[in-house]
């Protein structure tokens, strides 16, 4: 089986409507796909609704986590599956993150502005299609006037890595792996070694991080060199924790294909024993 836990669709920063992203990961040879759009499940409908024979769909979401526990804090990326979408405090927790991001955005094209760059906040929403506001979409403005080429040009420090780059509410990180339990999800860590996305995750805060009820590490990860990734299973192995492989695919706004790296079906096997929320959705 080739599994791969994590991939974006135009309902966060994907460039692949949720169906559309169903249907290639299909066509790359997969047997299961999760979507994992950023703190949204907005498009588990649309991705089930069109799900091809044979291919079965993890539906999850990408929270947007921060560890308050030092200084400067420490933003994490938490991978949640098989959760119940309607466990209030958990989609209030979402809706909550989903707000910044929008006031995020409206405080960016400000700061652009400021800075003589004419974009603006609808032709932001524009970009993200009604999905989750992201900093990919400002990035797209960013491409569009000829001032970058690439989204991960858009991201270097001169741009929205750091001059333009703005924080956002983020889940505590205790606070989001608790909610996840409670709503019989299981919870991973993305990418933690990922240095060029921010601070590397510190292993000190894995480890409190499995004490709480953390499930599994994302070790295998385009953003992972050799080193990072046997790092992260040796730290597992250690904390008792999963791993699991994942592209991390969004579209043309990265150059990594679905299915690029891959979770062992063992590990899978045990996420859904793991999982009491909802069930994976087969295609038929």
């Amino acid at each position: 089986m080739r599994i791969d836990l994590h991939a974006h669709s135009t309902a966060s920063d994907g460039t692949d409507p949720p169906g559309e992203l169903a249907e290639k990961a299909a066509a790359a040879g997969l047997d299961v796909v999760a979507l994992t759009d950023h703190d949204t499940t907005a498009g588990w409908e649309a991705a089930a609704a069109a799900l091809p024979a044979g291919l079965t769909l993890v539906r999850g979401a990408e929270l947007s986590g921060r560890w308050y526990g030092a200084e400067p804090t420490v933003g994490l990326h938490l991978l949640a599956y098989l959760f119940d979408p309607g466990h209030g405090p958990l989609a209030a927790e979402l809706a909550r993150v989903r707000r910044s991001r929008e006031q995020r955005a409206e405080r960016t094209v400000a700061l652009l502005n400021d800075g003589g760059i004419d974009v603006t906040v609808p032709e932001i929403r524009e970009y993200a299609a009604g999905g989750t506001v992201g900093r990919p979409h400002l990035a797209q403005a960013l491409i569009r006037r000829g001032l970058v080429e690439t989204v991960s040009e858009a991201f270097a420090p001169e741009w929205l890595g750091r001059r333009y780059r703005l924080p956002k509410a983020d889940i505590d990180a205790f606070t989001a792996v608790r909610l996840v339990n409670e709503a019989g999800g299981v919870s991973v860590l993305a990418h933690p070694r990922a240095s060029s996305r921010g601070h590397i995750v510190p292993d000190t805060l894995i480890a409190e991080l499995a004490a709480a009820g953390l499930w599994g590490v994302e070790a295998d990860h385009t953003d992972h060199t050799a080193d990072d990734r046997a790092h992260v299973r040796r730290l597992a192995r250690d904390l008792g924790l999963r791993v699991t492989g994942s592209s991390d695919y969004h579209g043309t706004n990265k150059t990594v294909r679905l299915g690029a790296f891959t979770t062992d079906p063992s590990v899978y096997e045990d996420l859904i024993s793991a999982a009491t929320g909802t069930v994976p959705l087969v295609g038929a």
